[in-house]
């Protein structure tokens, strides 16, 4: 394809992005090896999503975004698991809640500081509540994580739907997705996303202008919470268990590669970052045990020679 063409390409996805993630999502799950892969890369793209609201968009580095993932997908679990709920719906909202409650708690303390400090008491936070999880077993299963999550039907006007089809699966997470992430560029397109993007670039000058700069970040916290704990329970829906290390550590460093390789600030940097991340470990754990040095090697490489992504650094060699 010309370069002519690929900048029309990239000006028509500027233009209509919700349509082109839709189209392009919509055929996602027959262009990878299988099927589950393809909403894993859903998922953790949502995931990615939230933490580049936070970081990408308001300038606030968080290391503790596990957080609100594992109280999504524990929120969603325990409901399904241990308070019996049958309805999927009812489920995945109180995992939502859950991870917004986490969130605007967490960030009300974390937002007390700022810089290293603030990104510093996330990881706290999130550490705290993966020692929680790991001793309170009667509740979330300890080490073992929490087992016997029922996948049940999914209940529509008229009749209901089964999951357990990994494509059904696939459809139903796709379209929770798509609304989020128009939900995203709404938010975005808004006025408060306007002022996000002031805060990241002159937090100072933006106080200065009127703004109530910590009210605002804690709403994008809890905003990207929300999008967080979504994927959470979506991904616990999908394997039937939420292991511990949903909350630990390094499922916070993983969204933040995964959104740096994507491209921090970029609309669609975090689903190219989880695609390449996910597909990556996939076919290199295939040939090597060792699979994620060579993507700690890639990340580096990245870090050093295109500080803006995949998907940023097409937009601005395309654009």
């Amino acid at each position: 394809m010309s370069r002519s063409a690929l900048g029309r390409v990239a000006a028509w996805v500027r233009a209509h992005p919700i349509a082109a993630f839709t189209v392009f999502f919509a055929a996602f799950p027959f262009l990878v090896p299988y099927q589950s892969l393809a909403t894993q890369v859903l998922i953790f793209g949502l995931f990615a999503l939230g933490f580049n609201l936070l970081y990408g968009y308001t300038g606030l580095l968080s290391f503790g975004h596990a957080a609100y993932y594992g109280l999504g997908a524990y929120g969603t679990g325990i409901a399904l698991a241990k308070l019996k709920v049958t309805s999927l719906w009812l489920a995945l909202g109180i995992g939502l809640g859950t991870a917004v409650v986490g969130g605007a708690c967490i960030g009300f303390f974390c937002l007390r500081r700022r810089g290293i400090y603030f990104a510093m008491l996330t990881l706290a936070f999130a550490q705290m509540l993966y020692f929680v999880a790991f001793h309170a077993a009667e509740l979330t299963g300890g080490d073992d994580g929490l087992r016997g999550i029922p996948l049940h039907a999914l209940g529509l006007p008229g009749g209901s739907l089964s999951l357990r089809d990994p494509l059904a699966f696939y459809f139903f997470a796709y379209v929770l997705v798509v609304l989020a992430v128009a939900g995203l560029k709404r938010i975005l397109d808004s006025p408060f996303g306007a002022v996000l993007q002031a805060i990241r670039e002159n937090g100072d000058r933006a106080v200065a202008c009127g703004y109530d700069v910590n009210r605002i970040k804690l709403l994008s916290f809890v905003f990207s919470a929300l999008f967080a704990g979504l994927a959470g329970g979506l991904d616990a829906l999908r394997l039937t268990v939420v292991p511990v290390d949903a909350l630990y550590w390094s499922t916070s460093g993983q969204v933040v590669i995964m959104t740096l390789l994507g491209g921090a600030g970029t609309f669609f940097g975090p689903f190219v970052g989880a695609a390449t991340f996910l597909i990556l470990a996939d076919r290199l754990s295939i040939f090597i045990e060792a699979w994620p040095i060579v993507i700690g090697v890639i990340f580096m490489a990245f870090v050093l020679f295109l500080p803006k992504g995949i998907w940023g650094t097409l937009l601005e060699k395309i654009g």
